[in-house]
């Protein structure tokens, strides 16, 4: 069952919109004020957030604003008919979708339908390992939701060790992955590069995911308890 958080502060269309959203399986969580919704939205797991512009406390541009800091969750804004430039800056700061005041139920559950396919299908072009999520299409790199800068082959190598979670890869399978079958060269450079990753990494989190199994080669694994 999917999660929407709905943010509005109209009782009768947060209610109206709360009623049909169960009807189609949605579960539903409410907030009525712009705090309250960006409180939910960061220490909830939710699915798609509903936001609406006018709202007390903090207004909606605000609330994505701040939650665009660390969340890529679906947003859709809601909209009243004539405030174009809420409508340009909702979606300059990363709304994936706006519908305008009043709305068709049906149009509604059309722009979540379609917001949903799209997130699924970022998902899938994506490898997640611990605080690491890796987004494929568009060459990004982020841990514990901070951006990672990699350079090309330290990339590649990366997402040959998260392709293959927990599957120790030796230097050569690296070397051909990476550098190429008709690369000529010493495989001391994937201990090199491994090195690059882990100093890149350990800047953003404590854990210790790439691990070295001597005599063989690497893996992505979380380090055991000694």
């Amino acid at each position: 069952m999917h999660r929407i958080l709905l943010v509005e502060d109209e009782p009768n269309i947060a209610r109206f919109v709360e009623l049909e959203l169960g009807h189609e399986g949605y579960e539903v969580v409410k907030a009525a004020d712009g705090r309250e919704g960006l409180r939910l939205a960061e220490e909830g797991s939710f699915d798609l957030v509903l936001l609406d512009i006018m709202l007390p406390g903090l207004n909606g541009l605000e609330v994505l604003r701040r939650l665009r800091r660390d969340s890529a969750v679906p947003v859709i804004m809601l909209t009243a008919r004539d405030a174009v430039m809420d409508k340009v800056s909702g979606l300059d700061m990363g709304a994936d979708d706006y519908i305008t005041k009043p709305f068709s139920i049906e149009e509604l559950l059309a722009r979540i339908r379609s917001a949903l396919r799209k997130q699924k299908r970022q998902e899938e072009q994506q490898l997640r390992f611990g605080p690491l999520v890796m987004d494929i299409p568009r060459h990004t790199v982020t841990v514990s939701g901070e951006g990672l800068e990699l350079t090309g082959r330290e990339f590649s190598l990366l997402q040959a060790l998260m392709e293959n979670e927990g599957i120790v890869l030796s230097r050569e399978t690296l070397m051909d992955r990476v550098w190429g079958y008709d690369y000529v060269g010493e495989t001391n450079l994937v201990d090199v590069y491994i090195r690059y990753l882990r100093a890149k990494i350990a800047e953003r989190t404590d854990r210790r995911l790439i691990q070295t199994v001597r005599g063989v080669g690497y893996v992505l694994r979380e380090e055991e308890a000694p």
